[in-house]
């Protein structure tokens, strides 16, 4: 399996990953390619440096400065207009996504009203598109990393003076392991936390892997106490060979559980509110017959979501359900790794959902959907395509 570690010893930030994975063979022209299909005013500038005596390659984004903000939704329709791959797409939405929630978290807010700052600036959307692409290019089909020093001390930043890590660094680096750092400064910036967070598989600072090359992304600071680099290993890890236990998967998290009784609420209001509740961010809705007072039957309808959609997901419940309250709880969540896939079948090729655990354990799901379009259209079982799939 192609294996990718960050070596995070002196943080990581965006700049730093897209150098990395430009010195550990990426051709930078394929980067200034994708980053040009976005149609903004950006440049990037490739070179060599040192950071305490060490290469390193540094990536620049030249761009002007913009004081408009920028929502999740205008980020999005620019991921759009790019000439991106599917793959490349998903992974720069999925680390813009990370930020917004992380940001909607800190300030208190649903996430349709969360403004980028810094991160929504031109060079950050460059960082983050860049190193999507960069990481997509190196083939790699597990990431992990090393525990991740912040800094210490405080930054400037649109809200002010902030300690480091900034709050919305932290809310990013959930479930990560830290590691103590003298630094004065911010080491890790929310950008670096978001990419790393979005592809990580394990955090540990002895990976299994044999290392065919080796990417140094430098960091803008010269510091004096040590090298500003993010070493990134690249290599492959021994089929069926022992792996460590992971200490942390980027696929477990915590969301938010939404409860409310109704007994007076038609079936087709219940209905349309699922539609909303989707609509709206919901990561799942579901509903179970309960028995309430006086004995009136009733339902139970459950929400699970992000932190950010809390609020509009209860404005839809309280609007649409007419409940008189909403229950709300956290909950840990560990999920699987998943990518769609297409899968090769008798009758044509056929989507479906690929799962997978760092302990090598694997599933796939088939879509029911084109799944029962392949049945319709060849006359067969929806057993025997889900069969086919499956093998």
């Amino acid at each position: 399996m192609r294996a990718a570690h960050f070596d995070c010893f002196s943080g990581i930030s965006g700049d730093m990953v897209l150098g990395a994975v430009i010195d550990a063979g990426v051709p930078p022209d394929a980067i200034r390619a994708a980053l040009d299909s976005l149609g903004l005013p950006i440049k990037l500038h490739v070179e060599k440096v040192k950071r305490c005596g060490f290469a390193a390659t540094k990536a620049t984004v030249e761009a002007a400065d913009q004081e408009d903000y920028r929502f999740l939704p205008d980020v999005e329709a620019i991921l759009a207009k790019g000439d991106l791959s599917p793959a490349q797409r998903d992974l720069a939405a999925a680390i813009f996504r990370k930020v917004a929630v992380a940001e909607s978290v800190a300030h208190g807010m649903p996430l349709e009203r969360v403004h980028f700052h810094e991160v929504g600036a031109l060079d950050s959307i460059a960082d983050i598109v860049g190193a999507a692409v960069g990481l997509d290019l190196l083939g790699v089909e597990r990431f992990t990393s090393s525990p991740v020093p912040t800094g210490t001390g405080t930054v400037k930043c649109a809200h002010g003076i902030m300690p480091v890590p900034t709050p919305g660094t932290a809310e990013l680096l959930k479930g990560v392991p830290l590691a103590p750092s003298t630094v004065k400064g911010e080491l890790t910036t929310p950008t670096g936390a978001a990419i790393l967070t979005a592809v990580a598989a394990e955090y540990t600072a002895a990976p299994a892997i044999t290392i065919e090359r080796i990417g140094h992304g430098a960091g803008t600071r010269d510091f004096i106490e040590q090298p500003n680099i993010l070493r990134l290993f690249v290599g492959t890890t021994a089929p069926g060979g022992s792996r460590r236990v992971p200490e942390v998967s980027d696929e477990s998290d915590t969301v938010v559980v939404l409860e409310t009784n109704l007994d007076d609420a038609p079936a087709e209001v219940v209905g349309y509110c699922f539609d909303q509740l989707f609509a709206a961010g919901a990561l799942d809705v579901f509903a179970v017959p309960i028995q309430m007072k006086k004995n009136r039957p009733g339902v139970l309808l459950s929400v699970i979501a992000e932190e950010g959609t809390v609020a509009e997901l209860e404005r839809i419940l309280f609007r649409e359900a007419a409940t008189f309250g909403v229950r709300r709880y956290t909950a840990d969540r560990t999920k699987l790794r998943r990518e769609e896939v297409t899968v090769s079948t008798p009758w044509g090729p056929v989507k479906a959902k690929r799962g997978w655990r760092g302990d090598g354990f694997e599933v796939v799901t088939p879509e029911f959907e084109d799944c029962a379009r392949v049945a319709r259209e060849n006359g067969v079982p929806l057993r025997e395509v889900y069969a086919a799939v499956r093998r």
